[in-house]
């Protein structure tokens, strides 16, 4: 048993050259009392001060405040600080919509992190291990998380560590009886109505039987995909950067993305991905896949919706990520009143001035809108008439700007579309005419400043 104890210790060294104040989460249980008692004997030899932590879910009753006297009567023992914090956890999971298991670990972290801030603390130990990384690892490759979730779990998060990472259940067991570390049951752990007591009831006993050592072995084989995961992400984060970010979203050269392998692609696009969205939660393999084979098609028609109101287009070689463009509702223009207008301003004048569209003279009502779907012009000098999508593509307008592009409508038909042109039929004929003036909103900021 001493010779796996060396892991923890020298990833405490490694972490800690010179020792520090460490603040343990102990629930009571085996491994986290184990985890304290290793802290304030070895540890404190080896320049540790641990405190203990505890949180009380208030989930099971008397027995939640069992294990808090518990934690709080071994600890003014031996000497050792202890903090204790409690929250309603079904009430945040109500709240919130979380699993419960989402909404205590919720709590749980807050609570050790406002706890280690208050105090100083230099880091957050908790007490996972090399059993608890196999579970993670199963569970994931279960879901179907990709080689992300078969690193399991991390060793270092931000200000958290898990120095018995690499040790296992059994390890800790014998640590226990050796060293006569008392613990309390949680009777939970016992029901198999959670998957991680599924497979620590069930399918470990099995691994096991073919593989004393599988549950070693498991970690191991996370740490090494770790290591890879890490190298793929870096160069991924390199070829990310080649993305031009504006307020809009993000846009890359498609060959940038072909002539990398798959894997490097992949997490490129993800991080594009969550750069476009501001977020990562519910952007999976599904939407990279579909952002992936857009780039490759490099179909300038072609478009993909993503959650979270992007899009993803390709237009002239380059993928862009954006947001979609809502435009504005409907507006009826009246004569010299200016109508802002999504990223435009329009004003209805009797005569041509500056940038705009010329309508033959009427007295039909003209509005402005977003263009319909299928929508078509015959400009002058075209053989019939094409839609507004051709249009945009043959003009090389980019998909963000297409859907906010004005659109004129004379008694109810499409008669224009900026900058397009106008539809023959709405043509003025000789120097009359009614004159929409246009005006994109950047150009007329530049002209007040």
């Amino acid at each position: 048993m001493a010779h796996e104890l060396v892991a923890a210790r020298a990833f405490l060294r490694r972490r800690f050259p010179a020792g520090g104040r460490v603040l343990c989460a102990v629930s009571g249980g085996l491994d986290s009392m184990c985890l304290l008692h290793f802290l304030d004997t070895w540890g404190r030899a080896n320049g540790f001060s641990a405190a203990a932590a505890h949180f009380n879910h208030r989930l099971r009753g008397e027995l939640a405040d069992r294990d808090q006297g518990f934690v709080e009567d071994w600890c003014a023992a031996r000497g050792i600080p202890c903090f204790t914090g409690t929250g309603d956890t079904r009430a945040l999971m109500e709240a919130e919509h979380l699993s419960l298991e989402e909404a205590a670990r919720k709590l749980r972290y807050a609570f050790l992190e406002e706890t280690a801030r208050r105090e100083g603390f230099a880091a957050i130990l908790t007490a996972h291990h090399a059993d608890d990384n196999a579970e993670t690892m199963l569970l994931n490759l279960i879901r179907g998380t990709g080689t992300a979730g078969l690193t399991g779990i991390p060793q270092v998060r931000g200000n958290i560590c898990r120095p018995f990472l690499r040790i296992s259940r059994e390890t800790l067991a014998d640590y226990a009886k050796q060293y006569a570390v008392p613990h309390v049951e949680d009777e939970t752990n016992q029901e198999d109505s959670a998957a991680r007591n599924i497979l620590r009831h069930h399918v470990f006993p099995i691994l096991r039987h073919i593989n004393p050592r599988a549950v070693e072995n498991m970690s191991f084989t996370a740490g090494v995909v770790a290591r890879e995961s890490a190298a793929l992400e870096e160069l991924a984060s390199a070829l990310a950067e080649q993305a031009v970010r504006t307020g809009g979203g993000v846009s890359i050269a498609c060959l940038a993305l072909l002539n990398v392998p798959l894997a490097v692609a992949e997490r490129a696009a993800l991080q594009l991905l969550r750069a476009a969205a501001g977020r990562e939660q519910d952007l999976g393999a599904a939407h990279v896949a579909a952002v992936l084979d857009l780039a490759e098609q490099g179909r300038e028609d072609a478009r993909v919706s993503l959650p979270y109101g992007l899009i993803a287009a390709v237009h002239s070689g380059v993928l862009t990520i954006c947001r979609a463009s809502r435009p504005p509702a409907a507006a009826v223009l009246e004569r010299d009143r200016p109508l802002r207008w999504g990223g435009y301003t329009l004003t209805l004048l009797g005569h041509r001035r500056g940038n705009g569209l010329a309508l033959r003279p009427g007295e039909e009502p003209v509005q402005t809108a977003a263009c319909e779907p299928g929508a078509r012009l015959h400009l002058p000098g075209t053989n019939g008439a094409r839609s507004v999508k051709r249009l945009c593509l043959d003009h090389r307008i980019p998909l963000e700007k297409r859907e906010g592009l004005p659109a004129i409508y004379v008694g109810g038909q499409l008669a224009a579309v900026w900058p397009l042109g106008v539809d023959e039929e709405f043509l003025p004929v000789g120097t009359a005419c009614r004159f929409i003036q246009i005006i994109e909103q950047t150009e007329e900021n530049n002209h007040e400043k």
